[in-house]
């Protein structure tokens, strides 16, 4: 099979990934297309049965390698348990996937603070914790890739989900200055962004008014894949995210931001 045809999860046959947010949605997608690849698996998510299901299935189909481990990322030592928990298990990680994540929808003042200060803590502060414990290792071997979950959410305020949109915007520049960063040490770093996607999020967000030509999880994690392969510091799903991200620079920013707070406003009760 030529480079061309190959699946992308085939760059890392035989490797280990960390794939965090594991359980549902996008992270199983991952999880089932890099076992499909001949990707070993780490896989950290809150609910262990889940991902006892899932190692269980992919090792029996597709012979590979899967370690579990039950984590919430909001807990800020969390980072460090996953960490040591592939230390213990003598697992080096090639691809490290900064996959979880959640949102939140509504008036920011009628938010509880801590689901606020929660999803700071797993769609930030947690992707930035775990990228400085596994870079070094990366760069001592001179080889590794990152991937974090970003989201056309990155590329413009959107009020009523204002926190979510902050942290995507931080998660995709962050991967695009260590993407130049790394170059010199031969590491690919990679934000993917998608829009809106078949999976739990929009449930768990409390958006699921919004979810109107979504893509599936597959696709959206090919795509992140195969960005990441190519070495591009960031890549968007799908044409018509695409056009939508970019086509907002052509008009003012304060126009934009009404515009979103026109779609999202919550209906009056």
């Amino acid at each position: 099979m030529s480079r061309e045809t190959r699946p992308p999860a085939a760059n890392w046959s035989g490797k280990w990934a960390l794939v965090t947010g594991a359980s549902a949605g996008i992270g199983v997608a991952f999880a089932k297309e890099l076992a499909l690849g001949g990707t070993n698996l780490v896989l950290t998510a809150r609910r262990k049965d889940r991902l006892e299901d899932l190692a269980r299935g992919l090792a029996e189909n597709y012979k590979i390698k899967a370690e579990v481990l039950a984590a919430d990322l909001a807990d800020s030592s969390a980072p460090e348990r996953v960490f040591s928990f592939t230390k213990e298990k003598n697992i080096e990680i090639d691809l490290l996937i900064n996959n979880a994540g959640f949102g939140q929808y509504g008036e920011f003042h009628s938010i509880e603070k801590q689901r606020l200060l929660d999803m700071v803590q797993v769609n930030c502060s947690a992707v930035v914790l775990l990228t400085h414990l596994f870079l070094p290792q990366m760069i001592q071997r001179k080889r590794g890739d990152v991937l974090i979950l970003a989201s056309t959410a990155s590329f413009q305020a959107v009020p009523y989900i204002s926190t979510y949109a902050a942290t995507k915007a931080f998660d995709l520049l962050f991967a695009e200055g260590l993407a130049e960063e790394m170059k010199p040490y031969g590491i690919r770093v990679c934000a993917l962004c998608p829009g809106s996607t078949e999976s739990e999020f929009a449930v768990v967000a409390g958006q699921e008014k919004f979810k109107r030509n979504a893509e599936t999880a597959e696709k959206v994690v090919r795509t992140g894949l195969k960005a990441l392969a190519a070495g591009n510091s960031y890549v968007i799903s799908g044409l018509g995210n695409y056009l939508g991200a970019h086509g907002e620079r052509l008009v003012p920013r304060r126009f934009v931001t009404k515009i979103a707070g026109g779609m999202f406003k919550p209906a009056k009760k």
